[in-house]
């Protein structure tokens, strides 16, 4: 049994889900959660965790990335408590709370087995695999060639002209935190990616905040592909639409991942620790991986979709985001609106 209770946005920027302890103790401890992940796809987890742990209660608040990291650094500074575990897709965020003292060590069971790229000082743990991945339409390729690497993506844009003309599509950088990430990612990767974005430009590249967005304009044929798309929600996708395909770049694939931690401020930092050491368990993950159908990071969890499976099929071509301080580049503004400005400016280069 689980309680939904709906919050205004202007007071606490969060969507409440109460699941009560499974053994109805009135009195159960309550893990606080704050979570970017939509609780539909968290329901499973919290569910297989509580069957573990009858006696403890989940407080499940949903909201945005930014208001993560603003509630935990608002709350800590003011000497009350915080959520006991945080999960967010803002890999930068998630770092800079660890990096300025508002998350606290975890020494778990898995921490010494944990791929290095994945673990800063036991302190933020990188929880999923996520590639950057290539979208299309597939009934759109009958007779063509999809492309397979940036290289062939430009080509494709330039030989196909009017045919393709505003029915390609990719993240706007300025309001979405994971299509700003994977651009600075390419930045770093691609020595020639402006040449992607001016021949997405040139090709009349319609912007979209939100992945959905994109996958069902892709899903319907109104787009032909789409470019550096969450893979997670794209095999999602793909799952239930069938004229949706995927393509993992095979120059490089970027990665990123869901960080998890527990804040220093964590009222009961032993159930967040818990519940962490749950979602890196070999059972977390798998249940990550086939329920909520986004890729592990267990190194024993190797059915699926899975960091172990893709490395063994695509070896050095992917390329996952490290979880350290260098994640902090883009949050100077200077930076980042340096970056946000070339993307425009090349954008409309015709």
């Amino acid at each position: 049994m689980f309680i939904a209770l709906f919050f205004s946005a202007s007071v606490v920027h969060a969507e409440v889900t109460l699941f009560p302890a499974i053994s109805g103790r009135a009195n159960a401890p309550e893990l606080v959660v704050y979570s970017s992940l939509d609780e539909p796809l968290a329901k499973p987890m919290i569910v297989k965790f509580q069957q573990a742990n009858p006696d403890i209660a989940v407080r499940y608040e949903d909201m945005l990335t930014g208001v993560i990291y603003d509630r935990i650094v608002q709350e800590t500074d003011s000497g009350r408590k915080t959520a006991d575990f945080a999960f967010s897709s803002a890999m930068d965020l998630q770092v800079k709370l660890a990096n300025d003292g508002y998350a606290q060590a975890s020494h778990l069971p898995m921490s010494l087995r944990w791929p290095n790229w994945a673990n800063w000082r036991d302190t933020a743990y990188a929880l999923t695999f996520e590639p950057a991945v290539f979208v299309y339409h597939k009934p759109s390729f009958k007779n063509l060639t999809v492309p397979s690497t940036r290289a062939e993506f430009i080509q494709f844009l330039q030989s196909q002209g009017d045919a393709v003309h505003g029915r390609i599509a990719t993240y706007d950088i300025e309001r979405s935190g994971v299509g700003f990430l994977f651009m600075s990612r390419d930045q770093e990767q691609f020595d020639d990616i402006w040449s992607v974005v001016k021949a997405m430009g040139a090709a009349g590249v319609k912007l979209y905040s939100t992945s959905q967005a994109i996958l069902e304009r892709v899903a319907d044929g109104r787009f032909v592909l789409g470019y550096n798309i969450l893979g997670s929600y794209a095999a999602d996708w793909a799952a239930r639409h069938p004229d949706v395909g995927i393509v993992l770049p095979k120059d490089y694939t970027v990665v990123m991942s869901r960080i998890g931690l527990v804040p220093q401020a964590a009222a009961t930092p032993e159930l967040g620790r818990k519940f962490l050491d749950f979602f890196m368990s070999r059972e977390g993950q798998t249940i990550l991986t086939q329920e909520l159908q986004i890729p592990a990071v267990n190194p024993d969890v190797a059915v699926g979709n899975t960091a172990t499976t893709m490395r063994e099929m695509l070896g050095g071509q992917l390329k996952p985001v490290p979880v350290s301080p260098g994640l902090m580049v883009y949050l100077d503004q200077v930076k980042r609106s340096r970056l946000i400005a070339k993307w425009n400016d090349v954008l409309r280069l015709q």
